[in-house]
Order: C-alpha cells, then structure tokens, then sequence
C-alpha cells in the first residue's frame, strides 16, 4: 500500500488564503508512486473538511453546493501505538451503520499563521501519536513570536534589532496616551517600524515617523493580534531569505533569495499577488518551479563571501537554538550601505514550503523529492518521542497497574 498523506491547509489565520495555495501546490508536488494524498481543508471557522472538491483552487472559498459535496470530519485525539492518524466523519450514528473513519499515515502540514504554524495544530498531533512535517511544538510557538524568538537568540552571536512590545488594551484596540507612553521608553527613535508579534506575511506592518502615527498604526494590528513590536527602521533597506533543514545530521541551508519589493514595504499583496494576476502553474515531478506566485526576487544574488556566510552561519545557529526540525525559512534585514545585518524572524512553514529556494541550492532538490524528505523525517521524528504503553515508573505507582 502507498503511504496515505493528509495534506492539511487553511485555518483561522489572517493567512488562510495563503495557506490554501501552499496546500494546493504540496498536493500537485507529491511523489504519486509513493504516496497517496488527499487535502484536508480547515475553514476560517475552524470546521475540518475532505471531498475531491477540495483539488480544485476555483472553489475557494468553499460555500453553497461545493460545501455540500464535502465530509465534515475532527481528528481523532485518541493515540494510537500503530502510529497513524484518524479523520473522524461529522455525521449521526445510524442503529445500522457507523461511518468509517478516513484514516492516514501522516500529516502534511501546509498551514500559515496562527492556529497552524505556531505549535498548536501540531501539539494536537502529538497528542494523537500522528506524524506530522515540519517544527515540533515549542519551536514552531517560538518562531511565530518575534519577542520569543529574540530571547532565544540572545546570547547566540546573532545580530537582533532592539525592540519593544505594546500590548493590546483590556478593551478596545487602541491604547490611551498614558497607557501607551508607560510602555515605550522615554525617548523613542523615530522613524520605527510596528508590526504584530505572531504574524508573518507582512500583514499589518508599518512605518511611524512619529508618537501619533505609532498610535494609529495600533488598532489595525490589535484586531488581529494581542502584541505590536517595535522596532528600529532600517535605512537602506534590503532583505534576505534562506531556508535550512538537517540532512543526515547535518545543516543544509538552501539558496538564498533577495526580495525586490517595489515599494518601501513588502506589503501582503506585492508579496502574493503577481502584476499581472497570473496562476502559479501546477507543480510536477521532474520539472522546476518559478517559486511562490508572484514575488519578484533575485535568487542567489551576488553577495560578499563573508556577508553570506554570515547569512548561513547566523540561520544554522538560529536552527541549533531552536531544535529545529522540517525546512523553516529564515529571514534577514540588512542596511546596504552599511553592510550591517540582522536576523529579523523565522518562519516554521514558510509560503509554497519554500521549495523554490531548495530547487535553486547548490544541490538542487526538485520540490517533489523535498516534499519526501519532509515526510520521511515526519515517521523519524514521530519514533523518537514514543514511549511504553504504560509510562509511570514502578516507585511512581500509586494505583494496581495490569
């Protein structure tokens, strides 16, 4: 039998429609002689969904007699010692018959954002002895918070912007002038960039020349996110991405890439919509990729040897900090003029899963063969945290254990 993969997208983030097309593209990639693949799509109301319907990117969102077509389903958080994953279908028992579970061998996770990407979804998969790709737990929650995940690095050599966090209010999205000034120092340096501290995508990022457009920034952020980071601007802007995974116990970091925003932000739509609106073509084995929809970007740009070793130096300690498993993307900012860089923040599950970058490494990983590297360390990983069938150690024994 094929191994049976769920490949499991969308969810209650700002970055739902992303996750979408990363899922899509994953279930398009995948080796078919060795894997079967069915979507699991997770609506922005948190229902849980399969059907054939779901292959198809012109339904989205789902609704009217497309929803119809589709099973509603929960996972089952039961564990199991065989170590395989339960779809359980949403509909009443009969006297007569009980639906069958939909079962699978391992998740793949194409989830962005909140509710997916930061520990949550996969916590719920331990906890259900399934396989799952990419960051455990306590990374993936680390990762997706940018204050987190600069006290991990502190102490690590990495350069990191300083910061501040405002928090949103008990009510409402906008702080009061003495509740914000109590959290900011005395004597902020403006021009400084304010963004939510559990997002990615750009979503929500901006630029505040001074006190009054850093207050009016707030309530956008607030409405998605409990906390706003503070940073310095950085003059002179340009950014780099690399992605890093451990191959036979080594790092391996990917190509790296140089984004080409045509304004001074990337913003949401210039990082995920194209110019001229194209579709990204669908994905099969043996062939190369133009990368994720429409980011203008220059790969593998001519670098100084030592700024990009300190490129990949600085994202192999970030891996080794954080434990890291799967192909997280690590991002950068940099002063051109300068030569000054800092880690900015890292993403668990970066947009497309980031095949691109793989697809453009020194040893180049066609995105079929990167996804069956994902998969084969999710059954690694899943071994290495199983324990007996019953846990509690003799002298710990309170109760007659069988």
């Amino acid at each position: 039998m094929k191994t049976r993969i769920a490949v499991l997208f969308g969810g209650r983030s700002p970055e739902h429609d992303v996750s979408v097309v990363t899922g899509l593209q994953a279930l398009q990639a995948i080796d078919q002689e060795r894997f079967s693949a069915f979507p699991v799509y997770v609506a922005t109301d948190g229902n849980w969904f399969v059907g054939e319907a779901l292959r198809d990117r012109s339904i989205y969102l789902p609704s009217g007699s497309t929803l119809e077509q589709l099973d509603s389903v929960t996972l089952d958080i039961c564990p199991n010692v065989e170590g395989y994953g339960r779809l359980l279908l949403r509909q009443k028992r009969s006297l007569l018959r009980t639906p069958k579970p939909i079962e699978f061998d391992v998740a793949l996770l194409a989830f962005h954002g909140l509710f997916g990407e930061d520990g949550r979804i996969q916590g719920l998969l331990e906890i259900a002895n399934v396989p799952y790709t990419g960051m455990r737990p306590l990374a993936s929650s680390i990762c997706m918070d940018k204050a987190a995940t600069k006290r991990a690095l502190a102490g690590t050599g990495i350069n990191l912007l300083p910061s501040t966090i405002v928090r949103r209010p008990a009510s409402g999205f906008l702080p009061s002038t003495p509740e914000l000034e109590k959290q900011l120092p005395p004597e902020m340096p403006f021009p400084v960039i304010v963004k939510p501290v559990h997002l990615g995508s750009s979503i929500g990022v901006a630029k505040a020349s001074n006190a009054e457009e850093l207050r009016a920034s707030l309530p956008s952020i607030f409405r998605l996110d409990t906390e706003a980071l503070i940073e310095p601007f950085v003059q002179n802007l340009a950014e780099y991405n690399v992605a890093i995974r451990m191959v036979d116990g080594i790092p391996c970091t990917s190509a790296i890439e140089r984004p080409k925003p045509a304004e001074e932000l990337l913003d949401f739509k210039a990082k995920y919509l194209s110019a001229d609106k194209r579709k990204t073509a669908g994905k099969t084995p043996g062939t190369v990729s133009q990368g994720m929809l429409s980011l203008t970007r220059d790969i593998n740009p001519k670098l100084p040897s030592t700024f990009e070793s300190k490129i990949r130096q600085w994202a192999q300690l970030c891996f080794a900090a954080v434990n890291g498993t799967g192909a997280p993307r690590i991002d950068f900012l940099s002063d051109e003029k300068t030569g000054e860089l800092w880690l900015n923040e890292v993403n668990p599950c970066p947009g497309s899963l980031g095949f691109f970058l793989w697809e453009a490494a020194e040893t180049p990983l066609l995105f079929t063969n990167f996804l069956s590297f994902l998969i084969d360390e999710a059954f690694v990983l899943q071994r290495t945290i199983q324990l007996p069938s019953d846990p509690t150690q003799p002298d710990a024994r309170l109760f007659k254990h069988p």
